[in-house]
């Protein structure tokens, strides 16, 4: 009989995720059978033993398995207490059907950064409002994975393109309000969207989904000082709730919303909130090019 618990599962606004879907299975014995789905698997805790193309694989806790679509598999726990784990279902958009042999071949890929990579991911396919987080970790995910199945064959080396960085800065500050996906900046700016990531991050030491967050957050600070209700607020500067206002506001400033603005009312005469980029970005490097690369 199965035993389960905190099992659930969502479909994220981010493209390429199918299903994101997180178990706790203590008894329960999976049968062979298909996904069309490409199937990226962290274990947090126990193991599982499965069978894929005949041959048997574990997950112990510091290895990423990665289980190509229709290709049979099955799974059960290989530990008493059962397994605990989270699940990502990423379409052909992500993983092109030339890494299905690879995978096949080396499902369980012993990476300590990756493993990391994709926890942070799941984190922040949670939060409603953090989907170009998300996207963005998802986007370099894809290309550690590529890496991994074809090596010598991956992605390009990180260079460095000021130009690019500074034109998905300008976008970004027209869109403070109304975000931004990847999707549309690798359209608009014609790059793939895990250069602009990397583009952006060398050249301003701060991710894309950093920078953003950190510009609403210092609108949110003006307009707290002006008054306004954090509820009010959070709608004014492109949070998906108060609550996702509250979370980035408490990360960067170090206090929620109603605290610090209550601490702005008691001086009377509050000075500037000061500039709303992160105190970590860089200054613009390709403000002193004289010409683009």
């Amino acid at each position: 009989m199965a035993a389960e618990r905190d099992v659930t599962a969502w479909r994220p606004r981010v493209p390429g995720v199918m299903e994101v879907f997180h178990a706790h299975f203590t008894e329960y014995a999976y049968p062979m059978h298909v996904h069309e789905a490409w199937t990226l698997l962290i274990v947090d805790d126990g193991a599982v033993r499965y069978d894929l193309d005949r041959h048997e694989h574990g997950t112990p806790h510091d290895t990423v398995s990665l289980l190509p679509p229709h290709v049979p598999h099955n799974g059960s726990p290989a530990t008493p207490h059962g397994f605990r784990k989270r699940v990502l279902y990423l379409d052909g958009s992500r993983l092109g059907a030339d890494l299905i042999g690879p995978a096949v071949d080396s499902p369980d890929l012993r990476d300590p950064v990756l493993r990391l990579r994709v926890g942070q991911l799941h984190t922040a396919l949670a939060r409603p409002g953090d989907e170009l987080e998300a996207d963005s970790r998802l986007t370099l995910i894809g290309d550690r994975l590529r890496a991994h199945l074809r090596p010598g064959a991956g992605a390009d080396p990180p260079r460095r393109d000021p130009a690019l960085a500074r034109r998905l800065r300008e976008l970004l500050d027209e869109r403070v309000v109304q975000g931004l996906t990847l999707d549309e900046a690798a359209a608009l700016l014609h790059a793939h969207r895990a250069h602009l990531v990397r583009a952006f991050s060398t050249a301003y030491g701060i991710a894309p989904h950093q920078y953003l967050m950190s510009r609403r957050v210092g609108r949110a600070r003006r307009l707290l000082l002006d008054g306004r209700p954090p509820g009010e607020v959070a709608a004014l500067t492109g949070f998906y709730d108060q609550s996702h206002l509250t979370r980035h506001f408490r990360r960067l400033v170090g206090v929620p919303p109603r605290r610090y603005a209550r601490a702005a009312g008691r001086r009377g005469s509050p000075e500037p909130a000061g500039p709303d980029v992160h105190p970590t970005s860089r200054p613009d490097p390709a403000s002193r090019q004289t010409t683009s690369t």
